[in-house]
């Protein structure tokens, strides 16, 4: 049994995950902020650990990570508060990625959005600026951590039904790009079992290609 730690575990794609991983009797360990989303947390078959990421110290979150195989941040700030969005998505992200090489646990796996980057485009003027730009710095500090990194780009999340069909690293978006939490869940726990997915970024939305027929077009 594999022991995965699922980071913002209250998340709506992390409550999908941890259902998905416990049905395939794996082991999860889910780490949330509010002791009011215990219940929600058990429920999915997961463990819930109580664990304020925006607090917590490199060396705290790497004793909380130990003893697991790998680890998944799905977690953020939502927006709202610059400062606290880089206090979450940017700052606490890259102390969980020294976390995870302190406590030897070397797969990660990164859920970011499709277009993430130093390219992102979005004015500084822009109230999506700050996620934009903690988050590519967050994905950058990941590829050169010498982890064993995946970085997940969905498109605009909706919570439409999980079909587990997408298109992959999609190079026209102008017929958009809606992503379904569900299927966002089913690639994350895809690519957990796919260790040649390592060292890959992946875009995906809502498609036409079952999931593990897309994922093998990137590695």
């Amino acid at each position: 049994m594999t022991r995965i730690a699922i980071i913002g575990g209250h998340g709506k794609v992390a409550l999908q995950l941890s259902t998905i991983l416990s049905a395939q009797g794996q082991g999860v360990t889910s780490y949330i902020r509010n002791p009011d989303h215990l219940d929600d947390v058990a429920a999915t078959g997961a463990t819930p650990s109580i664990l304020d990421v925006e607090t917590s110290t490199t060396a705290e979150l790497a004793v909380a990570l130990q003893n697991h195989d790998a680890v998944v941040w799905s977690a953020g700030a939502g927006g709202g508060n610059p400062a606290r969005t880089y206090a979450v998505d940017r700052d606490a992200a890259i102390r969980s990625m020294d976390a995870a090489a302190a406590a030897d646990v070397r797969r990660y796996i990164m859920v970011s959005y499709l277009g993430a980057g130093p390219g992102h485009g979005v004015p500084e003027d822009n109230g999506f600026f700050p996620y934009a730009d903690a988050k590519a710095a967050a994905d950058e500090y990941l590829r050169g951590s010498g982890l064993q990194w995946t970085i997940l780009g969905p498109g605009t999340l909706t919570n439409g039904p999980g079909n587990g069909l997408i298109d992959v690293n999609p190079a026209d978006t102008s017929k958009g790009k809606a992503t379904s939490r569900a299927n966002v869940a089913l690639v994350a726990a895809a690519v957990l079992g796919l260790p040649e997915t390592a060292g890959r970024t992946i875009e995906f939305r809502d498609g036409s290609l079952p999931i593990a027929a897309a994922l093998q077009t990137v590695y």
